[in-house]
Order: C-alpha cells, then structure tokens, then sequence
C-alpha cells in the first residue's frame, strides 16, 4: 500500500512543479497581442522541438495516468476497507469534506483534462478537429488556437468553474504528499499547510481567470 501512496505522492509533486511552469506560459497570453502571440509561439515550438522536453512530456504523461490509476486503487480499497480516505491517516485531515470526497474531485479534475486535451493538445499535435490557427501550410499557430478557444464563453466558463476542484485537489494533495513521503516535522507542518493554501490559490485563480481576461481583451 506504502508504494501505491509514495507514487501517488510522487507524481502528486511532479504535476505541481509542471502546473507552475505551465501556468507561466498562459500568462504570456495576457501581453499585448503581438508580443503574446510571438512568445507563445516560440515557446510552444521550444517544446515541440527540444528532445529533453519531449523526455519531459513522456514522464508528464506516465505521471497523470499512473497518478490516476493508483489514485483510484487507493480510494476504493480505502473505501471497502474503512472510511479513511485517500492517502492521509490523521483524523482530523481526513475530517474535511476536501479529504473525505478527494475520490470525487479527481473525477471532475480528471473531466476537465480529458476536455482540454481534446479541445487544446489533440488539435496542435495530431492537428485533429477545426483548423482554427492551421495556415495553408499546416503549420499550426498555437497562438490562435488558444486565443479561439478562450473566445468561446461556454469554454471559458468550463475552463473557470472547474479550477474550484483543481484548488482543493491541490491544497489537500500537496500536503498528503509531503506526509506520505515521511515529511511530519511539527513546526513545518504548519508552515506546508499555509504554503499548500497559497500554491493552491495561486495556481487555481492564477488558471481560472486568464481565460476570463482574455475573453475581454
């Protein structure tokens, strides 16, 4: 059971670091046009065409799936088991609807990828669905492609709502993680669990409201 959590735990850590890197890179789309599409572009194509960021993408990849397939070992042979839930064992946590409902969340945080895969990745890699920011070339303008998604209001607003899930997934993972892997230092702790509220926030409210922005723009 210890490893299936530390994978979890581990993998938990690694999307985090990615979320910040990843978060950064929409922030670019609140530049000026110009600027914004230019540097979006070029980064996009640094991680189109570097090899050690392709290695990244492969272990970005193995870290969601294996995220979400032991995530939901450990939630349903906790739940068969007892009412603990998820990867932490101190009552008190395990008090909180977040921890007591972590199962749930995921679903919906596991929804909103499945989409923006479909709407984002699978157009600008397999050049699937409208050709929205394809020029006659086939080159694909990752610019344009994300600019026309956060134009339609009904994507902004899924896209929005749902970094509710993501903040809490975050704010109560962050922690189990660190305590999964042995961290249970008494004065630390407290400080991880503010640091987890303000990575949660950040990143939820830093996602949630770019497309908002960019609606308007």
């Amino acid at each position: 059971m210890f490893l299936r959590k530390g994978i979890i735990a581990a993998t938990g850590l690694f999307l985090c670091m990615f979320l910040v890197v990843h978060l950064s890179a929409n922030a670019i789309l609140l530049l000026p046009e110009e600027m914004a599409r230019e540097m979006y572009n070029a980064y996009s194509t640094t991680l189109r065409e570097s090899p050690l960021i392709k290695i990244v993408a492969y272990a970005l990849y193995a870290s969601i799936i294996f995220h979400i397939i032991y995530a939901a070992i450990v939630t349903f042979k906790n739940r068969k088991a007892k009412p603990n839930k998820y990867v932490v064992n101190h009552n008190q946590e395990n008090s909180t609807w977040t921890s007591q409902n972590m199962g749930l969340i995921g679903i919906f945080i596991l929804l909103f990828i499945v989409i923006h895969l479909a709407n984002f990745w699978a157009k600008v890699k397999l050049g699937l669905g409208e050709s929205v920011g394809i020029d006659v070339a086939g080159n694909v303008d990752v610019y344009e492609v994300t600019y026309s998604l956060f134009q339609n209001i009904y994507y902004v607003l899924f896209y929005t709502i749902l970094m509710v899930p993501l903040g809490l997934h975050l704010n109560h993972g962050l922690k189990s993680a660190f305590k999964t892997l042995g961290f249970y230092h008494r004065k630390g702790l407290r400080v991880l669990t503010n640091v987890s509220l303000v990575y949660a926030a950040i990143i939820s409210i830093g996602f949630g409201i770019i497309p908002v922005i960019v609606y308007f723009k």
